[in-house]
């Protein structure tokens, strides 16, 4: 599934350079998590320790960076599903369900100010999404946890959706979140 990603966005070789690459995708994912993807870019210069002129050659345009952190919000949920192989069926689906949450908070903060929402770099990952979590619901199906009348587009719609929700706490989106999975359940 990596595999996939590898070459979507380009990382820089030089060991200084990938240090300042890596410190910017995470300057920003937390920056554009908290301010959205209108954040200030020169905030997430100055938060990577970098100047913004190294901002510029990794990150051309603002669009560059809010695909990098994408793609790296991605590939964390490859490894999730991946983490997830050891634990029983019903355990991994919640395990990787509950990163899945973690990386729609994310790609809603990102899109929303995204200019090419049609780009290859987002239908690369949509694919390797939907591909490294249809296994973990395959095993939760074949241990009887989960229908068998349920794809991965709905779970992942499902899910996001009531993500999505503006909720009065977090007890509640738990709540809402524990009845969505309720109805994965095989009807008895």
């Amino acid at each position: 599934m990596l595999d996939q990603l590898a070459g979507v966005v380009q990382r820089p070789k030089r060991a200084d350079a990938a240090r300042n690459y890596d410190a910017l995708v995470a300057a920003a994912r937390e920056i554009f998590a908290r301010d959205g993807s209108g954040a200030s870019l020169e905030e997430i210069a100055r938060s990577a320790g970098v100047g913004i002129g190294t901002l510029y050659r990794n990150f051309p345009t603002r669009d560059d960076l809010i695909e990098a952190v994408y793609v790296e919000e991605v590939q964390s949920l490859v490894l999730a599903a991946q983490a997830t192989e050891s634990l029983p069926s019903e355990k991994a689906l919640g395990a990787w369900l509950e990163r899945f949450l973690e990386y729609v908070g994310t790609k809603r903060a990102l899109l929303e100010g995204l200019n090419n929402r049609e780009s290859t770099v987002f239908a690369q990952c949509r694919s390797v999404m939907y591909g490294s979590g249809e296994p973990v619901l395959q095993r939760a199906q074949a241990a009887g946890a989960v229908r068998g009348d349920v794809s991965i587009s709905d779970v992942v719609r499902l899910i996001s959706g009531v993500a999505g929700v503006v909720v009065d706490d977090d007890a509640q989106r738990d709540r809402l979140i524990q009845l969505a999975m309720d109805g994965l359940r095989p009807v008895a």
